[in-house]
């Protein structure tokens, strides 16, 4: 049951980073989107480790809320 809980909180996660980015790049051009490297690896780094941040947020909980202490 970790297993799934771990992957709902990382489904949940990196669509929570794929909704701030949207927000955050709004304003950039096609073009900048598209050929800036260094945008691919910060935001992306960014949404991946958002998502497993999540996950692992959401085991915690789990497991305090399967402890109950």
């Amino acid at each position: 049951m970790v297993y799934v809980i771990g992957f709902i909180g990382f489904v949940a996660g990196f669509a929570l980073g794929q909704a701030l980015l949207m927000i955050w790049l709004k304003d950039r051009s096609k073009k900048d989107l598209l050929t800036d490297k260094d945008l691919h690896v910060r935001y992306g780094l960014f949404n991946w480790g958002l998502a497993a941040l999540c996950a692992y947020i959401a085991v915690r909980v789990y497991q305090f809320a399967l402890v109950g202490s």
